[in-house]
């Protein structure tokens, strides 16, 4: 095996472990619904190593959280997959071929709009046989807890990601893992405006989420 993809896998091993540790830590539910920091972790991996690499990983996580904390069985490993994959599938796949930090920022912009909609009909289409409820009870509560949940997760995942990947590229480029890539080069302070914009995303949509969104609503009350 050749050294650059051992070095590859030996990372994205560090990230799934690291993502399933922020799940375990920092995963609540609403409702069925579970919220979680993840994809944030295995978007660097896809915006690292590209969008196979965010796949693989966003299964190995999802295998994962079903053979220890989940409570919702094969559906809740089906559902974990295709949100973390669809996020890590965009993310990946746009910046493989814009390799820039408008680039990366605008690939977790899309992933966003991308999870939100897949989520919806993956609700419509796997939910009514996991709750035992019909398409049009699910399409119910499409406005008042799946768009705001899905919406609210993605951004908060999508700012985090935004947070979170300059630093840690700079850390691993430091020590030799990954290139310099100098159309990845922003000025200081459009990188502040960003991590600015970024957090306050992710306060604001938390505070909506919690707000809005409460563990009391069941699918079918």
């Amino acid at each position: 095996m050749k050294k650059d993809k051992l070095t590859k896998i030996s990372i994205t091993s560090v990230f799934c472990a690291l993502a399933f540790i922020m799940t375990v830590i920092l995963r609540f539910n609403v409702a069925f619904l579970s919220f979680d920091f993840k994809d944030a972790i295995l978007s660097i991996i896809a915006l690292m190593y590209g969008p196979i690499y965010g796949i693989v990983s966003a299964a190995i996580v999802a295998v994962l959280e079903f053979l220890s904390i989940s409570d919702t069985g094969l559906y809740g490993l089906l559902m974990n997959f295709v949100s973390s994959a669809t996020f890590v599938l965009i993310a990946g796949t746009i910046y493989k071929y814009k390799r820039s930090y408008t680039g990366a920022i605008a690939s977790v912009c899309f992933s966003v709009i991308g999870v939100t909609i897949v989520m919806m009909f993956a609700n419509i289409l796997i939910t009514p046989y996991y709750m035992g409820v019909t398409v049009k009870d699910v399409i119910n509560y499409i406005p008042t807890l799946l768009l705001p949940f899905n919406l609210c997760k993605a951004l908060i995942n999508a700012a985090a990601t935004v947070v979170i990947y300059k630093p840690i590229r700079g850390v691993l480029k430091r020590a030799g893992i990954v290139p310099n890539d100098t159309n990845h080069q922003p000025n200081k302070i459009k990188t502040i405006l960003t991590f600015v914009v970024a957090t306050i995303i992710i306060i604001v949509t938390i505070l909506i989420l919690i707000k809005f969104l409460n563990g009391n609503i069941e699918l079918g009350r």
